[in-house]
């Protein structure tokens, strides 16, 4: 049975507050208890300094109402997490600070009631790509023309294999054990 998905996009001001609680609880289990991040939590939710009012949300969920997707859009002419977290991925060029090129951060498409095995990396490529579009959606919306991001190198693959447009931006390096590289996708058609 193919699992139907719903989509919420906007600011934290622009979403209903329990979705975004709902979205932020989901970070949590996915980035701090799942993967290890070292990451700081507001009232059991995931957050950092980057979720400000400029950040625009997309969240997936199930047909239960249910978080089983999020990501963050940043733009990149204000700070966000490449520029102050990863510069070196960028190979000492000039971070982008343009209306047209946005970050996406904290990109995810992970069951929580799946077993603890299961890696956020191991997502149904079918679903995550279909997140992935609605972020371009809202990219473009946006008016973002590309988008910037630090993935693992198996993440560059598997776009790669669904036909996004998407080249390395910088050098990789090893970060908590996995190879992460920054990712530059032109959402041009």
């Amino acid at each position: 049975m193919k699992e139907m998905l719903q989509f919420s996009t906007g600011t934290r001001q622009q979403l209903p507050p329990q979705l975004f609680e709902q979205m932020g609880h989901y970070r949590r289990e996915v980035f701090i208890n799942r993967l290890g991040w070292e990451l700081n939590t507001i009232n059991g939710i995931e957050l950092d300094e980057f979720d400000g009012p400029d950040a625009v949300y997309v969240c997936s969920q199930d047909e239960d109402g249910n978080v089983n997707g999020v990501a963050r859009l940043l733009p990149t002419t204000g700070p966000y997490l490449m520029e102050k977290v990863f510069p070196q991925l960028w190979a000492g060029n000039e971070m982008p600070c343009d209306p047209k090129i946005w970050e996406l951060s904290r990109f995810a498409m992970v069951d929580p009631a799946k077993s603890e095995r299961v890696s956020i990396h191991q997502a149904s490529a079918t679903s995550a790509s279909t997140l992935l579009r609605q972020v371009i959606q809202a990219a473009i919306t946006n008016g973002a023309n590309s988008l910037i991001t630090v993935s693992p190198v198996a993440m560059e693959r598997l776009l790669h294999l669904n036909g996004f447009d998407v080249r390395r931006a910088g050098v990789s390096t090893f970060h908590r054990k996995s190879c992460i590289v920054a990712l530059h996708l032109n959402l041009a058609t």
